[in-house]
């Protein structure tokens, strides 16, 4: 399946995306946020799309020029949360664009038409700013600190 927005395309990632991922993987805006997922390599990239992007989350590519700038999607089973999540990560040289809200609106009216969620929630480092504005543009409020299994720090909890 494919999102696409007035100037995204949102594709399901496959093993040729693996360059990509190994550079979004290793940006210092993801490993600040996101945490370290110890990708160092082509193959290590391969392994993780398919044990980790293989369900939800789309390459967020700029129609027309076919680069792709990040990934958005929706997380479902996140250990510690009530309800399914929407993440994004894009590379730090394609911020400020506004592609972090557009792609989080579509994937957020996916996750409600298509998917049937009435919930959704999501999670960003207590000093994440610039993410938790996207959420509250695509309509998440904040509701409290949480601690998550597996994260030494509290989030930041946003739900709709």
């Amino acid at each position: 399946m494919m999102l696409t927005t007035e100037r995204l395309t949102l594709t399901p990632p496959t093993e040729a995306d693996a360059a990509f991922v190994l550079e979004l993987l290793n940006d210092p805006g993801w490993i600040a946020n996101i945490g370290d997922r110890g990708v160092r390599s082509l193959d290590d990239a391969r392994t993780y799309i398919a044990d980790r992007f293989s369900k939800s989350p789309w390459f967020v590519v700029r129609t027309g020029a076919g680069e792709a700038v990040g990934m958005c999607g929706i997380v479902v089973g996140r250990e510690g949360l009530d309800s399914p999540d929407i993440g994004y990560a894009f590379l730090a040289r394609h911020a400020g664009h506004g592609y972090a809200t557009e792609a989080a609106r579509v994937v957020l009216a996916h996750a409600r038409d298509a998917m049937g969620l009435a919930k959704v929630a999501a999670i960003t480092a207590p000093g994440n700013t610039a993410s938790q504005r996207v959420l509250e543009k695509i309509g998440l409020r904040f509701v409290q600190m949480i601690n998550l299994p597996g994260y030494e720090e509290p989030s930041a909890y946003f739900s709709t």
